[in-house]
């Protein structure tokens, strides 16, 4: 069977016949062992639990809700949803309890999947007691009927369902960098033409190995992860936790590998603790020794056979893109939204061009508006926000083009680069614009700083807001080195302002104690930075920084 143009629905039922004994899914179950499900068992089970929900009599489209880190339970609930003709609504791992009811109470669920998680406590609140739930293997304690109970009790359903490609599958909510999330509805027939586009894009094959860890919840894991993975068959293995990551990484030996540019900065710092900096590079300047070292590095982070490498969600530092591929490791970068299930733009392996996000993918296209905004249109874009008409009819043109809200430009070779949030673009004292993003991508390759953010509306000239990597922030409070660090970021202005407008150059950096993380509200569940959150945290001092006019300040 070509698999190319099918819907997901009819891609799982075909691996459970066409691999009915391969190993899909690899699920850690703790204290080093795991459960594999094999596309028979996988489905089974997806058939048994769609018999359950076709039991409960629930109104036709039911939208029923996914409250989990990802696991293999994760990905068969969504399948038993389709199965039981009803839509899926996938909720973020990490929310607190206000934004779980919102969902909930917005979307209309009927049911939720309840499944792992790590702060159960500060998001139960959230979920009404009279909303019928289901608990995975892994869940934290609860009351809830359970996933294997009601597998072992219902016999699977027989039939092969099949639905509409222009039905909605899912509704996706955004992690709402500001305001409430808006829900997004994806049909079958987008979800699966980004999927047949994602895997010939890439030239993917059915004996690929991935590790999902990014949230499920969120369209680029399950873009390329769990839609890519139906599509050609190939296994899945799942991260247990933070702790066992790097052996879950190598457990899996992952062919393909997805992380935020976070990850990727993380894995770097942990490189140059082993080895510094300066001595890594001279060494790999040996020519002998340059091939050992390299793959010695990509072994020990687990990497050694990934083919293609994706980083997404947020701008990845020039330096760092660059050290990843000089390592071997082809690293490319991806653009995408919510609104087109993260279909848009990927960079292509030999195409590379530093700071671009690539080109569109099969399908997609792109023009620049003349206010300078990215308008996308692909068959892979949005049924529209849910119950939000008013909301769809501002972010589409009227010949269907999406307004990502991104400013950028394309090149003679069709490579988007982006400039900036339009949104974000910020205006000084003396009348001129600045994007903060571009900035902060230079900013991002100093080894010691974790995350930025440039603000300065209404001031002079623009200032930078520095959070310090694990290792800086452990080691702060020795004067010695806080002096290195100091001199160290003096520098980096120094180099970063010769690089910009004279408008854009920035009056000072300072570093920041608080940690900027999704529990504190800084940060959306996928990790990008709330800026209104962290500009209204700082700005009491803001006047007293201009004042003193030091090219570093410690808060």
């Amino acid at each position: 069977m070509d698999t190319q143009h099918k819907l997901p629905l009819e891609l799982v039922y075909h691996w459970e016949t066409a691999r009915a004994e391969s190993i899909y899914l690899t699920q850690p179950m703790g204290n080093g062992q795991v459960t594999e499900f094999t596309w028979r068992r996988a489905v089974g089970e997806a058939r048994r639990m769609a018999a359950y929900l076709k039991s409960l009599n629930l109104p036709e489209k039911s939208r029923i809700g996914i409250l989990s880190k990802n696991c293999a339970q994760w990905i068969m609930s969504d399948w038993a949803i389709w199965m039981a003709g009803h839509v899926s609504v996938p909720l973020y791992p990490t929310l607190n309890a206000e934004t779980v009811r919102y969902i909930l109470d917005h979307s209309g669920c009927e049911v939720l999947f309840v499944g792992k998680l790590d702060d159960w406590d500060t998001m139960k609140a959230g979920v009404p007691d009279d909303l019928p739930c289901i608990s995975y293997p892994l869940s934290p304690p609860n009351d809830y009927k359970t996933w294997d109970d009601i597998i072992a009790k219902y016999p699977p359903l027989e039939e092969n369902v099949s639905r509409d490609p222009k039905e909605m599958a899912t509704i996706v909510y955004t992690s709402g960098s500001t305001g409430k999330p808006k829900g997004v509805m994806l049909s079958f027939e987008s979800m699966a033409y980004a999927a047949t586009g994602g895997v010939a894009a890439l030239d993917i094959g059915p004996n690929e190995r991935m590790l999902s860890y990014l949230p499920l919840s969120h369209v680029f894991e399950r873009f390329v992860v769990e839609l890519g993975s139906m599509n050609k068959g190939f296994q899945l293995f799942f991260a247990e936790s933070l702790d066992t990551f790097v052996t879950d990484l190598r457990r899996a030996q992952p062919t393909l590998f997805l992380a935020v540019p976070r990850i990727w900065t993380k894995f770097q710092h942990g490189v140059f603790e082993k080895m510094p900096k300066q001595k890594l590079a001279r060494l790999m300047r040996v020519p002998l020794l340059n091939r050992v070292i390299k793959k010695k590095i990509l072994t020990n982070l687990g990497l050694q056979y990934v083919k293609f490498a994706g980083s997404g969600s947020a701008p990845l530092s020039h330096d760092i893109l660059e050290w990843y591929r000089g390592l071997g490791l082809e690293l490319l970068e991806g653009y995408g939204m919510s609104e087109n299930f993260a279909y848009s733009h990927m960079t292509k392996p030999g195409r590379a061009r530093t700071g671009y996000v690539g080109e569109g993918l099969p399908g997609v296209e792109v023009k620049i508006s003349e206010q300078g905004e990215v308008l996308v249109r692909s068959p892979a874009t949005m049924m529209g926000y849910y119950k939000d008409e008013e909301k769809t009819r501002e972010t589409m043109t009227d010949d269907g083009f999406l307004k990502t809200g991104d400013k950028g430009e394309i090149d003679e070779q069709g490579r988007l680069k982006l400039t900036g949030r339009i949104k974000e673009i910020f205006k000084t004292s003396k009348g001129k614009y600045v994007a903060p993003a571009p900035i902060e991508n230079k900013l991002m390759s100093h080894p010691d700083i974790e995350m930025v953010c440039v603000s300065g509306e209404n001031y002079p000239q623009p200032h930078c807001l520095v959070m310090l990597s694990e290792e800086a922030n452990r080691r702060k409070s020795d004067e010695n080195y806080r002096k290195e660090l100091e001199s160290s970021f003096s520098s980096l202005l120094k180099e970063v302002n010769q690089t910009v407008d004279p408008h854009e150059q920035l009056q000072f950096i300072t570093v920041v104690r608080d940690e900027w993380s999704i529990e504190n509200d800084f940060l959306t569940p996928t990790m990008k930075l709330k800026r209104n959150v962290v500009e209204d945290a700082y700005k009491v001092d803001l006047d007293s920084w201009y004042a003193k006019r030091q090219p570093v300040i410690w808060q």
